[in-house]
């Protein structure tokens, strides 16, 4: 029988969200919907895009000078517009194709009036756009907001994605993004040296990722709470030996689909 991802989330709630200051200055949202802020308020809504996410990831990719990249989910679109004020400073010859589902339109289409912070004002032509038309594009940057669930919405891509930034609400809060059968879908849209980023450092989430074939790394020490990098390929990093923690822990388990309607 075919799972319905979309009971797991309460729509009546999606609109119901307050603006909160993060410890960097930055601005974010509380969802009322996920009982979650968009960001880490300890680590700042910037810093936090910049340094768990675009940092690693480009570092990670120096050898490339055309990326595709998967920001899951778009959100109030920090990860994709600190993409782009990141290159546009550090690797500006560098061609951007990003792609990022969202669940929430109206949340995209209120961002033009969103308060970002003063990294972004070069970047108010990219904003107003996206938040119009779900869409942007010049001679190095592609943007593509998919509406939908990012479960049915990662099926449609045609596209070899060489970063994700895995950046969905919590396991707790939105466990149908962090399942081994997520990572799996993600895993057949992917390069074979692809890079994924998240914030998350918990076992079942590490133990989805391992056994749907990803290496997985502890990032680059960085002024944010420390999360987790995988990869296909092997990496210059720190590696996590997972099969010495399931040793350690055997009760540990993978998050997985079946899971998801009884335990949540």
């Amino acid at each position: 029988m075919k799972q319905d991802f979309k009971s797991l989330y309460n729509p009546s709630l999606r609109e119901q969200k307050e603006q909160i200051i993060t410890k960097d200055g930055t601005k974010t949202l509380y969802s009322k919907e996920f009982d979650e802020c968009y960001h880490s308020t300890n680590d700042g809504a910037l810093n936090e895009s910049l340094n768990k996410h675009i940092i690693p990831a480009s570092n990670l990719s120096l050898h490339k000078n055309s990326l595709t990249i998967l920001d899951i989910c778009y959100g109030l679109g920090f990860n994709t517009l600190t993409t782009i004020y990141y290159y546009q400073k550090h690797r500006p010859n560098t061609k951007l194709h990003i792609i990022s589902p969202e669940l929430d339109e109206g949340l995209v289409k209120s961002l033009k009036e969103f308060e970002y912070p003063k990294e972004f004002e070069g970047l108010k032509e990219i904003i107003q756009s996206v938040s119009s038309d779900l869409f942007y594009e010049d001679s190095s940057i592609r943007i593509e907001v998919l509406i939908g669930d990012a479960r049915e919405m990662v099926k449609s891509i045609d596209k070899e994605i060489d970063i994700i930034y895995q950046d969905a609400f919590s396991p707790k809060k939105n466990p149908a993004l962090w399942t081994r059968e997520w990572f799996l879908d993600l895993k057949s849209i992917s390069s074979k040296d692809l890079i994924l980023t998240t914030y998350s450092s918990a076992t079942p989430v590490r133990l989805a990722m391992y056994e749907s074939g990803f290496n997985i790394y502890t990032p680059p020490k960085a002024d944010v709470r420390s999360g987790t990098i995988a990869s296909l390929i092997e990496l210059d990093l720190e590696p996590i030996d997972m099969e010495l923690k399931k040793i350690r822990n055997p009760n540990a388990k993978a998050l997985v689909d079946c899971d998801l309607f009884y335990n949540f």
